[in-house]
């Protein structure tokens, strides 16, 4: 069945060129002209890669701090003790706890972005693995969120820190701003992230490693970039 789009979207799809590669400028300053929420939506660029995710060395996973920050207030739960929980407390952490805090998860609670941990606390936060990890909340090595420099973790979190990671079709999709940010702000997002994607180009592509890479806002629709300009 053919997908129904209402009349504000298809307002907005007729000020797109479908044909067009946008440098990520005219993709940043568009992309807020056409948004009709009402509210303050995200905007999301997404990458389609050349790779193949069922080889470990061609999956890719990180983070990075947008320069701009994301326009969200992030809710950041730690999992430490002593002396690196008063740590992570100095640091603006929201929640910092132990056992008491693996045991309220473990019975629901849920209402928190992002989850950083002490290694030592690893064997009790995985007890809550299934819990934590099919909401993207389960802290990682390679996102900076199992460290030992708690305060750090914390400030990129509330600064505007974004995870990535590709899924089974090489798709890499993360937000990047609000579309109340000014154009350049968002560009200078896009640029941040697009720079660390590229460079962590796995050394088995071969060939095209960007295939597609679009923009969007919550409701309205893609904007195709043109990769040269990332």
């Amino acid at each position: 069945m053919a997908k129904k789009y209402g009349k504000k979207y298809l307002a907005a799809a007729e000020k797109v060129d479908s044909d067009k590669l946008y440098t990520v400028a005219e993709a940043a300053q568009l992309v807020k002209d056409i948004d009709f929420a009402k509210f303050d939506a995200t905007v999301e660029i997404a990458f389609n890669l050349n790779v193949d995710t069922r080889q470990a060395d061609q999956q890719l996973r990180g983070a990075v701090v947008l320069p701009n920050g994301t326009g969200k207030d992030q809710t950041v739960v730690v999992f430490a003790q002593g002396d690196k929980a008063k740590e992570a407390e100095e640091a603006g952490a929201d929640v910092v706890g132990a056992a008491d805090l693996v045991s309220r998860i473990a019975d629901g609670w849920l209402d928190f972005d992002v989850a950083i941990a002490t290694p030592d606390m690893m064997a009790q936060v995985g007890r809550i693995g299934r819990t934590l990890g099919p909401k993207g909340l389960m802290p990682n090595p390679k996102t900076g969120t199992v460290t030992m420099d708690v305060a750090k973790a914390v400030n990129d979190a509330k600064s505007g820190k974004v995870t990535y990671r590709t899924d089974r079709d090489g798709n890499v999709a993360v937000p990047v701003g609000k579309v109340s940010f000014d154009a350049d702000k968002l560009a200078g997002n896009i640029k941040t992230l697009s720079d660390i994607v590229l460079k962590a180009r796995p050394a088995a592509v071969k060939g095209t490693y960007v295939k597609h890479v679009s923009l969007a806002s919550t409701f309205g629709p893609a904007l195709n970039i043109d990769v040269t300009s990332l």
